[in-house]
């Protein structure tokens, strides 16, 4: 079911209490307060396993989220934006994670780069509602599908290396 790689990973995710949405106003602040803490701890703990490989922030009101991941293949690094939405029903849905620039470029995909977790993360979060928030999100759903698709995408050419330019000095 889960290696042992994923339970260590999972086991440094602090799980969530508050069963709030959008919706529920004051719960909702104490909910994203533990979804702030709990996504702070997961960044902490890739940085520290030298795995940093995203960064989030949101909307005042946390309900619309967005930054970058990246993931190295052959020692370059494939950076996209990432964007969500909470959905109304958080967080008994889960939230559809998207990473635009890739709409169209593989079957594992929604309309608006929305990436596919139907068969093996949507069910495993339904099990764990409340406790599950958007680091598990992250580390259950985007993190694996990156791992899968980006070097399938990288192997047919799909999608190629681009060289940042270097920052300009001031």
């Amino acid at each position: 079911m889960v290696d042992e790689g994923t339970r260590k990973t999972l086991s440094g995710i602090p799980l969530l209490q508050t069963k709030a949405g959008p919706r529920d106003k004051e719960l909702w602040i104490q909910r994203l307060k533990e979804e702030y803490q709990s996504l702070i701890k997961y960044v902490q703990n890739n940085k520290e396993a030298d795995n940093d490989w995203f960064r989030l922030e949101s909307n005042k009101e946390g309900t619309r989220w967005f930054g970058k991941c990246w993931y190295i293949h052959d020692l370059l690094k494939y950076e996209f934006e990432v964007e969500f939405d909470i959905p109304v029903t958080y967080p008994h849905t889960a939230p559809e994670i998207a990473l635009p620039e890739l709409d169209g470029k593989t079957a594992k995909m929604y309309r608006g780069g929305k990436i596919c977790l139907s068969d093996h993360f949507k069910p495993l979060w339904g099990r764990n509602v409340p406790k599950f928030g958007l680091s598990h999100a992250m580390a259950l759903g985007l993190g694996p599908w990156l791992a899968v698709e980006v070097p399938d995408l990288i192997s047919k050419g799909i999608i190629t290396y681009k060289e940042k330019e270097p920052e300009k000095a001031t």
